[in-house]
């Protein structure tokens, strides 16, 4: 595997699974690039949203309502590592305050020294989103539309935004990122027209799941997408989640123009989680 290989890893992380600090320390020493955190709020227990992880929508794992605070889990992992990448994956954006998540992601960027990546999400559960006050079929323009006033917070001394969701009077906000122009804002999803024509429009990055071997014709999707748009594919990071663990597979991954694979834990219990990473630990070494 080539030395400019990205690998990174990501688990739904449980408050009675392994903490944020230790899991950080253990991922960084055995050399992966980066780790990624999601998030819910909360899971409604009407249940009428079916869980999109398997074909009938049951049995939703019960870590989904046992989910720790990425955000404050990623400052813990920052305060504990020097190199390691910092992403979400995803938040709801959507469903957020576009300010304070600025603000949020601004400060993490800037104590850790810009290793920030701030994964998006549209969201899947219709009754948590609603519970924010969102409307299901909103969310798609909502979470462009407070990605780009969490860039306008990042970016400008003055900044302000007005759509249709989000709006932000002329404001100052502090602390600006350290990564210049902020965090890359990589967006999650499937390979559908309507999400590759929302990555193409305005995402930095795109996060796919997928266990396949090969991208090459999701990747011609993207470019596709992109060419509509008159954006340059190159601009647009890829970073594969549920990656296949096989090196062959990962190196061609990574041949085809994947700028990640982040590979999924099994299990956020510690000593399984641990004796997962020590099996991959080689697959982070060049």
């Amino acid at each position: 595997m080539a030395a400019s290989a990205r690998i990174g890893i990501t688990l739904l992380s449980g408050d009675d699974g392994i903490a944020p600090a230790e899991l950080a320390r253990a991922v960084e020493d055995r050399g992966f690039e980066s780790l990624w955190l999601p998030e819910h709020s909360h899971i409604p227990v009407s249940r009428e949203t079916p869980w999109p992880g398997s074909l009938t929508g049951e049995p939703l794992p019960e870590i989904y309502s046992h989910l720790l605070d990425c955000t404050v889990s990623l400052a813990m992992a920052a305060a504990v590592t020097t190199t390691l990448r910092l992403g979400t994956s995803v938040v709801l954006l959507g469903a957020r305050d576009p300010i304070w998540t600025a603000k949020e992601y601004a400060t993490l960027d800037a104590l850790s020294g810009g290793r920030v990546e701030l994964g998006v999400g549209m969201g899947w559960n219709r009754e948590e989103l609603g519970n924010h006050g969102v409307s299901f079929p909103d969310r798609w323009e909502r979470t462009r539309e407070s990605a780009e006033a969490v860039r306008a917070l990042w970016r400008d001394d003055v900044a302000s935004y007005a759509g249709d969701h989000v709006r932000v009077e002329a404001s100052w906000a502090w602390p600006k990122p350290a990564q210049a122009g902020g965090p890359r804002i990589h967006l999650g999803g499937g390979a559908g027209p309507r999400l590759l024509g929302h990555v193409a429009r305005w995402a930095d990055g795109w996060m796919p799941i997928s266990a396949r071997p090969s991208l090459a014709s999701r990747l011609g999707r993207l470019a596709e997408a992109c060419e509509r748009e008159g954006r340059d594919p190159s601009e647009v990071q890829v970073s594969v989640f549920g990656a296949n663990r096989d090196p062959a597979a990962i190196a061609n991954l990574l041949d085809e123009g994947v700028h990640r694979v982040v590979l999924t834990l099994d299990s956020h219990r510690r000593d399984d989680a641990l004796r997962q990473l020590d099996d991959w630990a080689p697959l982070a070494t060049p």
